[in-house]
């Protein structure tokens, strides 16, 4: 009980203040506001000269405070605990179809090296069948073969075993066979072992690096991981979308008081959700750019508070 507490659910409460903040943030703003217009509270200020334009600075304002501390949370401290969380998950609930990769990985190492590995074990950080095949022009130079191929993560080097290393020149061919090397390769087990929850593991830093180094080895399947780390910086951005939305909705009288104000804040997120996880399979096939992908809905929803604010009553 002590562990599924301590390392489960403390580590799913910041991911869960990151993802009910902009509800809350909604469901706030249209029981304030509804309350104020319900108490002539909002008839009266605009009586007294008081446009809804400066009525709803205070709301952006604190908009903007909460989507800056929710961004901050997701940059440095969720993705901490999402990988503590996830670490559990895998470890004890087994989470399947997480991997993107899982045989006949092909990376390349360098600009002239390609390696390929027919399975790797992401939890004991073994290659099997491994070949690194290095080229010049349309000449192969060099084949490295191994059976299997360990990540020693006290010297950060690869262990390959029953290594044959074969050399082409114009005379033939010069083979070394090793029962057991010890190599550096530019590919990390990280890079073999991919997994679609990586993204939120990773500070927005070191998710930039990683998706730097997808490129740089020639991953395919890029796509997903840019449209959930863009969709993770954007995500913030929702706060103060909701705060134009819930303030303009509540500014007039409607009837069915606060039952139509908690209706209204459902339907509003549920669509709001339904819009970023329609788009988001887009973005990570490539028929949209994903960064383009993660802001629409944000954009769309912006876009409907902004006239939704320009239609209420003055």
């Amino acid at each position: 009980m002590s562990q599924i507490w301590n390392q489960y659910y403390l580590n799913y409460i910041p991911e869960m203040m990151r993802l009910v903040s902009p509800v809350a943030v909604l469901v706030a703003c249209l029981f304030l506001t509804g309350q104020m217009t319900e108490r002539l509270e909002i008839v009266a200020l605009k009586a007294a000269g008081v446009s809804l334009y400066r009525l709803i600075i205070p709301y952006i304002v604190f908009g903007v405070v909460i989507a800056l501390s929710i961004s901050y949370l997701d940059a440095n401290v969720i993705p901490k605990a999402n990988a503590e969380r996830i670490d559990f998950e895998k470890t004890y609930l087994s989470k399947r179809g997480d991997r993107i990769d899982r045989g006949g990985l092909y990376r390349q190492e360098s600009e002239n090296t390609i390696f390929n590995v027919n399975f790797f074990d992401p939890g004991t950080n073994t290659a099997y069948r491994t070949m690194l095949v290095q080229f010049e022009d349309d000449q192969v130079q060099k084949i490295i073969t191994a059976n299997r191929m360990k990540w020693n993560d006290s010297t950060n080097v690869w262990q390959m075993q029953s290594f044959v290393e074969r050399i082409f020149h114009e005379d033939g061919m010069t083979r070394k066979m090793e029962a057991e090397l010890d190599t550096v390769f530019n590919v990390q087990p990280r890079d073999l072992a991919r997994r679609t929850s990586d993204i939120y593991q990773l500070t927005y830093a070191e998710a930039m690096q990683y998706i730097d180094s997808m490129e740089r080895i020639g991953a395919g399947g890029i796509n997903l991981p840019l449209v959930q780390l863009y969709s993770r910086m954007a995500y913030p951005i929702s706060i103060v979308v909701v705060c134009f939305i819930g303030f303009s909705i509540a500014t007039e009288r409607r009837a069915g008081g606060k039952g139509f104000y908690i209706a209204a804040g459902l339907a509003i997120s549920f669509i709001y959700l339904a819009m970023m996880k329609v788009i988001e399979p887009f973005g990570s096939t490539g028929a949209i750019v994903p960064h383009i992908a993660a802001i629409i809905p944000h954009t769309l929803f912006f876009l409907t508070g902004i006239i939704l604010l320009l239609f209420a009553k003055k």
